[in-house]
């Protein structure tokens, strides 16, 4: 995996972790940002 790869992943994580407000929104914000890091790995 490419650094910028990396950085959009941890960017991902990072926004998701910061909006979580319960148990069940962490795993929401953690599957979207799998989600993302998927696309861009596909982009």
């Amino acid at each position: 995996m490419s650094r910028f790869t990396w950085a959009l992943a941890s960017l991902f994580l990072l926004a998701g972790l910061a909006g979580c407000n319960t148990v069940a929104g962490a795993g929401e914000d953690i599957e979207q940002a799998g989600e993302g890091i998927e696309e861009a790995a596909e982009g």
